[in-house]
């Protein structure tokens, strides 16, 4: 047995209160080198005297499950409960050499009676403490978000066109100064619609005054962009889409500001004499014209969003840009009943500020969804004080790498996804956001060639795994696009009803159908003999999928609830059956 490989890691995503009665444990071991894992647990206090008179622990066995194999490791999970709101754990391992080892918090030792009794040894979780377990929003475990980049959405009123906008043409190739009309009364206009398709979570970029058309560049957060309508007009659609059940998420942009705000302004006019000063990082005076090092020109003045001089760095351990930020992510809660806030940049801002703000946003709504923007590994902003979930690239960037890219085979993706999915706990990942494609990134369709069956069998298999899915408006019309801007056209409208729209509809009312398990449920993930991917979701019911991306048909038994490609038993290449039972 590789003993070096044997890990667990108390009170983290190795073991966590899953309910306040119920707790999760995972260990790890070497890659197909052990046979069984068996935790050995009990009350740290339940004990009895042996023959001999001396105390012994009292303890129940529970074999582990095997929850995947990953790319270096085996990952085993079990579900304990304890009457008395305590335990001590133990882990038995027996390897496939046939060696038994005990492995707890003082390290391994001998498979025997003597050190099973050893309480020193047991991993403790010493309280199920309520009020420190990590707690997620529930409704956005069955939420289907989708994505809406307001300028490109529709035009609903052009009495607020900025000047030179262009006209509505979704073949455009948008520059990065463009306008093209669209507002908050053009997704009003379409509530219907997107409530057709299926939708009930509506995710903004942002839609604060700015001078971009992107709008990431805050001038004023308090607020609406004219070019997009006004506060009325927003408390509206806020309106309109909670009466069809759809939850409403803004995009906040509190690492950086605009150029034209108040505040940089200000410090542009008074420089280190401005009382604005320390609101943000600056070096050295004059501010301008701003030292560009990607051009060779020196160290910048001050910091900024990467080296975007018109996008000035807040100093959010500054307390009064703390006090102010909190007054506006409360304002938009309190005043329009908004549900979630989309945190832009959030991995370039301290956690002292994101714990701070957490407890703001939890305190008005205790349900609000905290989704911060983090491109990697997100451990340290997930631990239940800071955000609900991030926007889940690492895990959806796997899939694109198999099924759009070929460069990482099935097994392999399959290995890294459940790796991915150790690294958070079950309620966490329930709420990560799960996107083939964004405003950020190219549209799925173009990195798949156009291949439309391609695109809608890896947009089916991410919609199959845990985690809240997000379409990128657009989708569902077969729209193109390349990186920023070309991924931000005019919406295609005259695709609305058509064969590829119907094809996405189907898709998430799939979803929504099957919620429960698909929201709440476990997975697990594998490579068939013949090649295919295997996903099975277990909750409410059992769901089995099986997605082809060999180059041949495979047979496989079983009468599909949803399918592409499957015909006579036989599952095409790009295709994909989902059974239920």
């Amino acid at each position: 047995m590789n003993l070096a490989a044997l890990a667990h890691r108390p009170e983290s995503e190795d073991s966590f209160l899953y309910t306040n009665k119920t707790l999760h444990l995972r260990f790890h071991t070497a890659r197909q080198d052990v046979a069984k894992v068996t935790v050995l647990y009990g009350d740290p206090y339940w004990r009895i005297p042996d023959a001999s008179g001396a105390d012994q622990l009292v303890y129940q066995c529970q074999a582990m499950t095997l929850l995947g194999t990953g790319q270096v490791l085996d990952h085993w999970g079990v579900t304990l409960e304890a009457p008395y709101r305590r335990l001590q754990y133990l882990f038995e391992v027996t390897g496939l050499d046939g060696t038994v080892w005990l492995y707890g918090d003082r390290g391994l030792r001998k498979n025997t009676t003597e050190e099973r009794h050893e309480a020193e040894n047991y991993f403790r979780m010493p309280y199920f403490q309520e009020v420190d377990r990590v707690k997620t929003p529930d409704w956005v475990k069955t939420t289907v978000w989708y994505q809406i980049f307001p300028e490109r959405f529709a035009n609903g009123d052009s009495s607020n066109d900025p000047v030179g906008t262009k006209p509505w043409r979704p073949t455009d190739h948008p520059g990065r100064e463009d306008f093209y009309g669209g507002d908050l009364q053009g997704v009003l206009d379409h509530l219907d619609d997107l409530q057709a398709l299926g939708i009930n979570g509506l995710y903004f970029c942002p839609i604060f005054t700015a001078s971009s058309n992107h709008k990431y560049d805050t001038i004023d957060y308090l607020n609406v962009d004219p070019a997009f309508g006004d506060k009325a007009l927003l408390a509206k659609l806020i309106h309109a889409a909670h009466q069809r059940g759809m939850r409403v998420m803004l995009d906040a942009v509190f690492n950086h500001m605009g150029y034209g705000s108040l505040q940089w302004q200000d410090v542009l006019r008074n420089g280190k004499k401005s009382r604005f000063a320390s609101w943000f990082h600056l070096y050295q005076t004059p501010l301008t014209p701003f030292h560009n090092p990607l051009k060779g020109e020196g160290q910048p003045q001050y910091d900024t969003f990467a080296f975007e001089e018109k996008m000035p760095k807040l100093n959010t351990a500054n307390p009064e840009v703390q006090d102010y930020l909190l007054m506006v992510a409360s304002y938009w809660i309190k005043t329009f009943d908004i549900d979630a806030w989309r945190l832009d940049v959030a991995n370039e801002v301290d956690h002292h500020f994101w714990k701070r703000f957490y407890q703001t946003v939890t305190a008005i709504k205790p349900d609000f969804y905290v989704l911060g923007e983090v491109w990697h590994r997100s451990q340290a902003w997930l631990n239940g004080d800071e955000f609900s979930g991030t926007m889940n690239y690492p895990f959806t960037q796997q899939i694109e790498d198999h099924f759009f890219k070929r460069r990482r085979a099935a097994a392999e993706m399959v290995a890294l996804l459940t790796d991915q999915l150790m690294l958070y706990r079950d309620q966490t990942n329930q709420v990560m956001l799960n996107m083939l494609d964004s405003h950020d990134t190219p549209r799925i369709l173009t990195v798949a060639h156009g291949d439309e069956d391609l695109a809608l069998q890896a947009l089916a298999f991410t919609w199959m795994q845990t985690g809240s899915p997000c379409l990128y408006y657009g989708t569902e019309m077969g729209m193109s696009g390349g990186a920023d801007p070309d991924n931000r056209k005019p919406m295609d409208w005259s695709n609305l009803g058509s064969p590829i729209w119907k094809r996405v509809a189907a898709l998430v009312h799939f979803r929504r159908k099957y919620a429960a398990t698909l929201g709440f449920g476990t997975t697990r993930l594998s490579v068939t003999d013949a090649g295919l991917i295997k996903v099975v979701r277990q909750g409410r019911e059992t769901l089995t999928a099986y997605f082809n991306t060999t180059d041949r048909a495979v047979t496989v038994k079983g009468d599909a609830v949803f399918a592409q490609g499957f015909r006579n038993g036989q599952l095409a290449p790009k295709g994909f059956m989902v059974v239920v039972g």
